[in-house]
């Protein structure tokens, strides 16, 4: 009797790791989930932050330069790059809750963000992961954008940068005008600057998860845009999701959950 007791204690000694690892297979990873343009933190990327803490992953939705909490000109009031300090500050976050794999991620403008965060980060990231991509300034052929970002370099250059404007502004395919400082607003809109992603994916050496929708503007541009400009690594995935530009989070839980396990 006494033996068969301690077998079985000796099993579930044994056995509670594995069923620790199993509920909670993403504990010590931590996650910077980054909103797109107007949107915020419980819009459409709540769905897969939730369902990534539910699998033990620390996950931090920081509310962007670009928030519609926060208002549309506030997105122009503070340069693309000093946006991305907020990234920074999300990071160091997870690290003070005891995140070990740190992963940086987004949906749209955030994953611009991410991607740029990535490609200048100064170490210590396990991976980026690029949901629906968007805002793609080196592709902008809209011609009142493209005058007024030739407008905002001249105005730039003649030291007055820092003078406040109106300026037309784009989010898939809808225009409206924003108002903002020209440094700030061009800092978005530079064609050859900070959110260039194929620029910034050409300096990834990280694992590199890139999803898109089918329904999505730029699934058109196809591998060849982003992902195949980033340096190789057998971790890298190309993801295609039956999704739209603003529902690919959601249709991507799945695919994000199984690739983080990777890591």
């Amino acid at each position: 009797m006494f033996p068969l007791i301690r077998i079985l204690c000796a099993c579930v000694v044994l056995l509670a790791p594995a069923a620790f690892a199993q509920s909670d297979p993403l504990a010590g990873v931590g996650v910077v989930l980054m909103h797109g343009k107007g949107g915020r933190p419980s819009s459409n990327i709540n769905g897969l932050a939730s369902a990534l803490k539910q699998q033990g992953a620390i996950v931090v939705t920081p509310s962007m330069a670009w928030a519609g909490s926060r208002g549309v000109v506030a997105a122009y009031d503070v340069t693309y790059e000093q946006a991305l300090a907020d990234v920074g500050a999300a990071v160091a976050q997870l690290r003070s809750q005891g995140a070990r794999k740190i992963v940086v991620a987004g949906q749209s403008l955030g994953a611009n963000a991410a991607i740029a965060y990535a490609a200048r980060s100064p170490g210590g990231l396990a991976g980026v992961i690029a949901l629906a991509p968007g805002h793609t300034p080196d592709r902008m052929r809209q011609p009142k954008i493209v005058q007024a970002v030739a407008d905002a370099r001249a105005a730039i250059a003649a030291g007055q940068g820092g003078a406040r404007g109106s300026f037309p502004d784009s989010n898939q395919g809808q225009f409206a005008m924003v108002s903002g400082n020209t440094a700030a607003w061009y800092s978005y809109n530079d064609p050859n600057g900070t959110a260039s992603m194929p620029k910034n994916a050409a300096r990834l050496s990280l694992p590199f998860l890139y999803v898109v929708g089918t329904s999505d503007r730029i699934h058109e541009a196809g591998r060849g845009y982003i992902f195949a400009r980033a340096k190789p690594n057998p971790k890298s995935r190309y993801v295609e999701v039956n999704a739209g530009h603003f529902d690919t989070p959601e249709a991507a839980k799945a695919d994000v959950i199984a690739w983080l396990k990777t890591l």
